[in-house]
């Protein structure tokens, strides 16, 4: 057979990668290109051209690339698509991880909070819930390591997130009830861990919607 005369298969094109997910080389080439164009065209000048070319090799994750380019168009002049008004920040949220732990008792999460970006869950003999359907996230991408060892974590998310998890049951049971939000930027929530003699149960709570948090807080303000 010769190889050569072999017709070469289409590659897909990769989506968009996570805001919280390292960027690589290719990652800031594309920006740095996108702003070079853009001087070109005289949407900036020479040093803000500059000061973000910098800012763009210093990045270490996506999320910290795509503000440099918010306020510049598309390929063609085309305006780039508004971000959902969803109730998490621009930036990570900073400090150390929360820590629930519940040793021969109980620990629970529930209410009007804001989530960091990561949040860790320990049960022996004992039981944790995390309740994020009335919760502020304080950035796109939360993580959530879940350990149980003869107890139970809980979590609950609204409907309209992304939810994705990976674990392992021994002896036990692991169970991420995955989501793929039809919006690009939904919140994302991922659950790591595992349990022995134990239970990490993650799943949507039926009815509730991560939008209708605006209309609880202007409620709750009196606005």
């Amino acid at each position: 057979m010769d190889l050569e005369k072999q017709p070469q298969q289409p590659v897909a094109p990769a989506g968009p990668a996570p805001a919280g997910i390292r960027a690589s080389d290719a990652d800031r080439d594309r920006i740095a290109d996108i702003l070079r164009e853009a001087m070109a065209e005289g949407r900036l000048t020479a040093d803000e051209h500059a000061e973000r070319v910098d800012l763009v090799y210093r990045a270490k994750t996506v999320g910290e690339l795509e503000p440099l380019i918010k306020d510049l168009p598309m390929a063609g002049g085309a305006p780039r698509p508004e971000a959902s008004p969803y109730s998490y920040g621009p930036e990570p949220a900073a400090g150390p991880a929360e820590n629930l732990v519940a040793v021969f008792s109980s620990s629970t999460r529930r209410g009007r909070w804001r989530v960091g970006g990561r949040t860790n869950a320990f049960a022996l003999f004992g039981s944790v819930e995390i309740d994020l359907t009335e919760a502020l996230f304080g950035q796109r991408l939360t993580v959530i390591n879940a350990t149980s060892i003869f107890g139970s974590v809980e979590i609950k998310v609204p409907e309209n997130i992304s939810l994705r998890g990976s674990g392992t049951g021994i002896f036990g049971n692991f169970e991420v009830d995955t989501l793929e939000s039809a919006d690009p930027e939904a919140p994302v929530v991922v659950v790591n861990g595992y349990s022995v003699f134990g239970n990490v149960e993650a799943k949507p709570k039926r009815g509730k919607l991560i939008t209708n948090l605006h209309k609880q807080l202007r409620k709750h303000l009196g606005r």
